[in-house]
């Protein structure tokens, strides 16, 4: 059994999200829509990739919870991703960055009127990763 510490410390980032993403967006203020959206096809991709039955067996039921939950997992940064990815007992259960799921789509909306196209194809929503439901 992982050690996990108190919810306390598997929470205690929970307060710096804001800051994070107020910090992220004060650095895509002036992004085109070219650069904008290419970061959403990488966000996208990185929530499609940990979209997996046996990461969402660790840290959520719903698919809205699953979607914020893999949020988490990508504002985290590549070296929480990663391990997630490797082992999903790593994860925070319930721990949710919705705003994160389609942040640079939103940014994009807000500064071009226009949700970006991605041209992938792919979704972020639960379930939506044939790989990771087989």
């Amino acid at each position: 059994m992982v050690d996990r510490g108190s919810d306390d410390e598997a929470y205690a980032v929970d307060k710096y999200l804001d800051e994070f993403l107020d910090q992220l967006r004060n650095l895509t203020q002036d992004m085109s829509a070219q650069e904008l959206t290419a970061l959403d096809r990488v966000l996208e991709r990185k929530l499609y990739n940990i979209d997996r039955a046996d990461i969402q067996q660790v840290i959520d039921g719903s698919d809205d919870g699953f979607l914020y939950c893999r949020g988490f997992i990508v504002a985290m940064g590549q070296t929480f991703y990663d391990a997630v990815a490797a082992d999903p007992t790593v994860a925070v259960l319930d721990a949710e960055c919705e705003a994160m799921c389609y942040f640079f789509a939103h940014i994009h909306n807000n500064h071009f009127g226009t949700f970006p196209n991605t041209g992938s194809n792919i979704s972020r929503e639960s379930a939506s990763n044939p790989a990771g439901w087989s």
